[in-house]
């Protein structure tokens, strides 16, 4: 048992830091600012440690009880930061925010302003289980075990039509694909439940028709989609819905749309302008610049996704051209830009995508990123492009609350031409 440790910040991850006797920082998840714990399973490396808590000896002002049974019973990963008031919980994601910016891209940037969420729980409209190996539980995997999984019984940040429609499959659990491996619950915009059954093996769902009966009887109706490996998912019951249960939308819808109004308004006014709409998705923010006036290239490389997009909007007009493939691939065949928004997912974008975006020279660049540390990685390199280049300045920067409960925080960043 290593010596007592007090707890300074939370680190991206929403791991706790401390510092060992040593001078050796110390990353211990589970772990509030101000707490005393003793650590178990100490982990030293040649600059830093990570270890457990064995014991809280003296708890921080903002630690409380987590309101999930699995939080601590069955050390769920989903959720990180359960332990901590909600305001510290807000605190830390700026912090998480502000830390990448400074560390990481080198920027003299204070922790950006959070608009909070008005939903602390229940706001998940979509949760992925997983499957153990051996075939039984499903739920999610225990923090830092990625191949263990617990039985789900309920989460707490799902919402409250996943959370009851999850209760109904629980009682017929016999009717699932013998070959499951993932299992998605999501909402669509109208409040459709679907779920997504992806599978090793292309053998018949020999069940879901009688599972969508179950479901109907028991009043959680929901269409049921079914994703072999090496194929494309399909609906197989239930209903003949035509929304891609597969493509990306934002897990907190609410605050997701209030995401995309504040980085649209960000660009200025767009009339008659040209912006180019990169990771465009199922082209919500493509429809918010062509309502205001502008002219729209947008890239996104889910063919699904851009297939929902024409179909929500309807008849397509010159205002508009959609590209499917990869950003980069397609960044040297767009017209110049006057704007461009961009909202690449976590691994952020590609340097050839940067490189682009500096070259095409537009006055201002959005970007909508929900990783910290790959948003300050690329700010830093459009901030400091060859010399040759036009340079650009950040000149604002705000945070989302899309994901109460955890470490995860969504960023929109505006860089002005210098």
């Amino acid at each position: 048992m290593s010596a007592a440790v007090q707890i300074d910040r939370i680190a991206a991850g929403g791991e706790g830091v401390g510092t060992l006797p040593d001078g050796r920082r110390v990353f211990v998840p589970r772990t509030a600012p101000g707490d005393l714990v003793q650590l178990t399973a100490l982990r030293p490396a040649a600059r830093y440690a990570r270890g457990r808590v064995a014991r809280v000896l003296q708890p921080g002002p903002d630690r409380v009880a987590p309101r999930c049974r699995h939080y601590d019973g069955d050390q769920c990963g989903g959720c990180q930061l359960q332990h901590l008031t909600e305001n510290a919980q807000q605190a830390a994601r700026r912090s998480i925010v502000g830390d990448a910016l400074r560390r990481i891209g080198h920027l003299d940037a204070p922790d950006p302003p959070l608009e909070p969420s008005p939903a602390q729980w229940g706001y998940r409209a979509k949760i992925s289980l997983a499957r153990d190996a051996a075939g039984g539980r499903i739920g999610f995997h225990r923090l830092g075990r990625p191949t263990a999984v617990f039985r789900l019984e309920r989460c707490e940040i799902a919402a409250a039509p996943l959370a009851e429609l999850w209760d109904a499959v629980r009682q017929d659990g016999k009717l699932l694909p013998p070959d499951l491996e993932h299992l998605t619950l999501r909402l669509d915009r109208a409040g459709g439940r679907h779920l997504l059954a992806r599978v090793r093996e292309p053998r018949a769902w020999t069940g879901a028709g009688r599972l969508a009966e179950r479901l109907v009887a028991r009043g959680t109706p929901a269409t049921l989609w079914w994703e072999p490996a090496r194929g494309a998912a399909r609906a197989v019951a239930g209903s003949d819905s035509l929304f891609p249960a597969t493509v990306f939308e934002q897990v907190h819808p609410a605050m997701g749309d209030a995401v995309r109004r504040f980085a649209v308004t960000q660009l200025g006014p767009v009339g008659g302008a040209h912006v180019w709409d990169l990771y465009a998705g199922i082209g919500e923010t493509t429809d918010l610049l062509r309502a205001q006036g502008a002219s729209v290239e947008s890239v996104e490389l889910n063919r699904r996704a851009v297939v929902e997009a024409v179909r929500r909007t309807g008849e397509e007009d010159t205002a508009v051209t959609r590209h499917v493939g990869k950003v980069e691939d397609w960044l040297n065949r767009l017209r110049s830009p006057d704007l461009v928004i961009a909202n690449p997912p976590r691994a952020g974008m590609a340097p050839q995508v940067i490189a682009a975006i500096a070259s095409a020279a537009a006055q201002r660049v959005v970007y909508v990123s929900c990783d910290a540390a790959t948003l300050a990685r690329d700010l830093a390199r459009l901030l400091s492009a060859p010399a040759v280049l036009p340079s650009y300045r950040l000149s604002a920067l705000r945070c989302f609350d899309l994901f109460p409960q955890t470490a995860h925080v969504e960023t929109v960043a505006v860089l002005d031409r210098v």
